[in-house]
């Protein structure tokens, strides 16, 4: 079956759709719209439950998005340093290739890739404070802002595909899709 009509796990999709500007008022901000849709347990086109299947949208300011966008991206950079700095990374990537900044990437396979990013990061004090910081400001542009406290802990175990995957979560362009795991789980509680 196509991948239109079948969603065999759980998943998020998300799009942005940004208004004409043409139509902005000098005396408001402009702003995106956030649109997603998302199922809670596999479905498949022909047998269409709406028990299973939500969708929504959201109007968050576009500066505030373009900011969120770039402190994710430092972020991904930041988790691949540490990456590229422990133990558990090192051992397999040659050594060769660590100290060549992103150029390491081109060299390893696609499944090799794969493990690479689902590995969980060991974070640094300081990273953990950045992550923190990050997704309270991912929780305040996702829920009601009187559930929008900043986070205390981390709700998601922190590997390089789920910081990415939030990273593209916010890219305006493309939007993104995001599987069942701890950060589908994360999101989907913002978005209730």
């Amino acid at each position: 079956e196509s991948r239109a009509a079948i969603a065999s796990d759980k998943e998020i999709n998300i799009q942005w759709y940004i208004p004409s500007m043409a139509k902005q008022s000098n005396d408001t901000e402009t702003e995106v719209l956030l649109l997603y849709a998302y199922n809670t347990n596999p479905v498949k086109i022909s047998d269409i439950t709406t028990a299973s299947m939500f969708s929504g949208h959201l109007w968050i300011p576009l500066a505030r998005i373009i900011s969120l966008k770039e402190k994710l991206s430092d972020l991904k950079e930041q988790v691949e340093i540490l990456m590229q700095g422990s133990k558990s990374f090192s051992t397999s990537v040659p050594t060769s290739l660590l100290g060549q900044d992103e150029t390491w990437k081109s060299f390893i396979s696609p499944s090799d890739k794969r493990k690479i990013s689902d590995v969980k990061v060991h974070l640094d004090d300081k990273t953990k404070e950045i992550v923190k910081r990050c997704l309270s400001e991912v929780k305040a542009v996702l829920s009601v802002p009187a559930l929008s406290s900043p986070l205390t802990q981390i709700p998601f175990d922190v590997t390089l595909q789920s910081i990415t995957n939030l990273e593209d979560m916010f890219d305006l362009a493309n939007g993104c899709i995001i599987t069942e795991g701890s950060l589908f789980d994360w999101i989907i509680s913002l978005l209730h």
